[in-house]
């Protein structure tokens, strides 16, 4: 058996009985090592062969040696290599996997799973990146930073259910639109993207978000992301370089305006969506929003504000709504965008990135009609087009209801995957409060005591990722202060992932309020 429990005797051993497995060298003879990591049995303390080998193969692992899907030997094999016993090897091995720096695959053995920082002086070495990434004031770069770590479970927001991904429905309309192209399709086309595709978003804003509009009035961009570069140059063609924001908000949607040259005025946020009156106030003469589900509270923009928003918008004010994840819904009724309302005053910016998979990189713009000529200019100094394949199998997709069916499956699965993560953070949360549960593909968490006050969210996010759980601290999506609380995603990961990780949050919360982070 090897450190996961699995039989790893091969063909070749013929014996039933296998012979004894020696203690350790004789006395006398040389200490004996693996080829393995360089290995030398004699390096290790009297009565320390454990500690020493878990240390020698973590350190492997934080510098690189030992990358994130290397095998490990079978217990056996290095045990007899080492000439310890196997006891040995197997609790070092139970030492790792119980960190998460390892785990059983199956067929594949013992594999790493995750490299934290490796062992090193603390008076002299640099800080770990957990601390480093979490506690810096510079929140540039800091979403993509955290992607790139490795870790056991992730949980951070803005992902959908990757797996579920229609490999064959996508396949089927991918081979049909070959078999139908001419050689002219794969010239240069229309900047705004192709006219099957834009008819087909026409048809899909109007089946699931009540927009009404004509294909000539969608430019079809790579993403939400591009959406804001555009419109960014064409708010700063307006004179426009102060552009208000939801707060708290999305972290990344703010980043790409300021990367884009514009200053942001954050605007409060209540439990009926962004306060408009606030928005009034601060004289920013736009604003960045998502009223159908906010980032990250979850709240609707009520009734009442939407009436507000639109009269502010008929002053003259630009409203560029991000409708980033409306379709995914479970215990409340649609919500109509904005841009159905008052298609002269809004710019509307959506996506298959909650679809489908951000990996595509598709997504659609509608701008009022004084702004068209401007963005469908942008764009194509931009990049003259998004690739003509991937829109052409999108727009089979849409056309033929596959999208549809897609949606209502990932739907039941990102429904029950949130109840686990309700019923994990009810478990092992207590004292959380929970917002926007009704819909999208997250949950925000506060934590708040009779004090008002509550634990430092970033060292609970960076407790959390030395654990091997990836979350978002809530106070990378505010401008001012709040109270502390976690952004949570549950559509990408598997039940026992999500309420694994929970647990691994709520270890980590009695940890920080022990005084034991670590």
């Amino acid at each position: 058996m090897d450190a996961m429990g699995r039989s790893t005797k091969s063909p070749s051993e013929g014996s039933k009985t296998p012979p004894p497995m020696p203690s350790g060298p004789s006395v006398g003879e040389p200490s004996l090592g693996s080829d393995f990591l360089q290995l030398d049995i004699g390096q290790a303390p009297p009565g320390g062969r454990t500690a020493w080998l878990a240390d020698r193969l973590r350190s492997a692992i934080a510098d690189g040696r030992l990358p994130v899907g290397a095998r490990l030997p079978a217990s056996r094999v290095l045990a007899e290599e080492l000439r310890v016993t196997r006891g040995v090897v197997t609790e070092a091995y139970r030492r790792l996997a119980e960190s998460g720096q390892i785990a059983g695959r199956g067929r594949l053995g013992t594999v790493v799973v995750a490299a934290p920082a490796a062992p090193r002086d603390r008076d002299h070495a640099p800080e770990e990146p957990g601390p480093a990434l979490f506690g810096s004031a510079d929140r540039d770069g800091v979403i993509d930073a955290l992607r790139s770590l490795p870790c056991r479970i992730d949980l951070s927001p803005g992902v959908p259910d990757l797996a579920a991904f229609p490999r064959t429905a996508w396949l089927r309309a991918e081979r049909s639109v070959l078999a139908g192209v001419t050689p002219a399709d794969f010239g240069y086309g229309d900047p705004r993207g192709a006219p099957a595709l834009r008819r087909a978003v026409v048809g899909w804003l109007a089946r699931n978000r009540g927009i009404r509009a004509d294909p000539d009035e969608v430019v079809v961009v790579a993403g939400v992301a591009q959406a804001f570069a555009l419109l960014g140059q064409l708010l700063r063609a307006d004179g426009i370089l102060r552009v208000a924001v939801e707060d708290p908000g999305s972290l990344g949607a703010r980043q790409q305006l300021e990367y884009g040259g514009h200053t942001v005025v954050p605007v409060p946020v209540d439990a009926g969506g962004i306060d408009v009156g606030a928005l009034r106030a601060g004289g920013a003469r736009a604003v960045l929003m998502t009223p159908a589900h906010q980032f990250p509270t979850g709240v609707v923009l009520d009734g009442e504000r939407r009436r507000e928003l639109l009269r502010w918008a008929a002053e003259g004010g630009v409203v560029i709504e991000d409708d980033y994840d409306a379709e995914h819904r479970y215990d409340r009724p649609p919500v109509p965008a904005l841009r159905s309302l008052m298609p002269d005053g809004v710019c509307y910016a959506g996506s298959v990135s909650k679809l489908l998979a951000p990996a595509l990189r598709v997504g659609w713009l509608l701008v009022p009609p004084n702004r068209l000529d401007a963005a469908v200019t942008a764009k194509r100094y931009a990049d003259l087009g998004n690739g003509i394949l991937t829109q052409l199998v999108l727009a089979r997709l849409m056309d033929s209801g596959e999208l549809e069916r897609h949606l209502r499956h990932v739907r039941l699965r990102h429904r029950r995957r949130r109840d686990v993560m309700l019923r994990a953070i009810e478990a092992h949360l207590p004292g959380a409060r929970v917002h926007g549960a009704a819909a999208g593909l997250h949950l925000m968490v506060t934590f708040e005591d009779r004090r008002g006050s509550g634990p430092n969210d970033t060292d609970l996010a960076a407790a959390a990722l030395a654990r091997g759980v990836k979350v978002h601290p809530l106070s990378w999506h505010r401008i001012n202060p709040g109270p502390p609380g976690l952004v949570l995603g549950y559509a990408a990961g598997a039940a026992h992932e999500i309420d694994e990780g929970i647990t691994v949050v709520g270890d980590a919360l009695r940890g920080l309020r022990a005084g034991s982070p670590r």
